[in-house]
């Protein structure tokens, strides 16, 4: 007879890979949406998009509010195997500085993931606090004057430092295929998903070191607190000499980079042991 208390943990271990797959998958739906406009854009039919454009094109589609709901589950779940990956480390990165340099980028990942799941509520009509005007109000005010400080655009420059690790961190990863060990996937399918993985990462690494230019080259042009996002790093590839094919190669790319995600949701290692013991 099996014992309740081992099938409820088994239930529940099946309940969180099961949201940390639909947080995978979550991903990869806002980056095909991405993807897919950079390449629209690209031929002159349509504008790119970032995250939070991606989630109102879902909204304006046929069962749009439900898609959203679903996809708000997606979000929070990814966000918090992000969170359990840095805390508990079930992929054992370790304390020292590369380890610790992975895990604040998890976290960072996290805080992102969960401003992106609010944005979807915002747009659901049930975001927490209504319209939180006041206390936005006042955190805007102390970032003004902390930014009118003579020397608030080195404050811009270290924001850089941000996407910038990122970007690079995406390019090595994705050169050296550093993924491949968390697939629990067969030989055969891991001949295809290794090369789109490889394209997709170096390609959001791209994103992101446009990002990085942006804010080094723009300077105190740019709010440390609100910097340019992956929409404004795919206008940028626009104005460079052949624009348009930048905009479509990395367009493929980001598209790419959402098969990689939808890989990872159904064959990614998750050690739900480590991170509930």
């Amino acid at each position: 007879m099996q014992n309740p208390a081992a099938s409820h943990k088994s239930e529940l271990t099946r309940g969180i890979v099961w949201l940390a797959r639909s947080g995978y998958a979550a991903r990869g739906v806002v980056f095909i949406i991405i993807g897919f406009f950079a390449l629209l854009a690209a031929r002159g039919s349509g504008e790119t998009l970032g995250t939070e454009g991606a989630i109102q094109k879902l909204l304006g589609q046929p069962f749009g509010t439900s898609l959203l709901w679903i996809l708000l589950v997606g979000l929070l779940a990814y966000a918090a195997w992000r969170l359990a990956q840095a805390i508990k480390d079930p992929e054992e990165h370790g304390t020292d500085a590369k380890g610790l340099l992975i895990r604040a980028g998890l976290v960072g990942s996290a805080v992102a993931y969960v401003l992106l799941a609010l944005f979807t509520l915002s747009l659901l009509g049930a975001a927490p606090g209504g319209s939180g005007g006041e206390g936005g109000s006042d955190n805007g005010d102390f970032l003004s004057g902390m930014l009118g400080w003579q020397y608030a655009k080195y404050l811009v420059y270290l924001v850089a430092l941000i996407p910038l690790g990122v970007g690079l961190a995406h390019i090595y990863k994705g050169w050296k295929a550093k993924f491949e060990k968390y697939f629990k996937a067969s030989p055969d399918v891991m001949r295809w998903v290794t090369p789109i993985s490889r394209v997709g990462l170096i390609a959001r690494g791209v994103a992101f070191l446009v990002v990085a230019g942006m804010l080094f080259s723009g300077g105190a042009r740019y709010d440390a607190t609100n910097p340019p996002g992956i929409e404004k790093a795919l206008d940028a590839l626009l104005t460079l000499p052949f624009g348009t094919f930048w905009l479509g190669l990395v367009g493929l790319g980001l598209m790419a980079f959402a098969i990689y995600s939808f890989a990872e949701a159904i064959w990614r290692r998750i050690d739900m042991a480590a991170v509930l013991h």
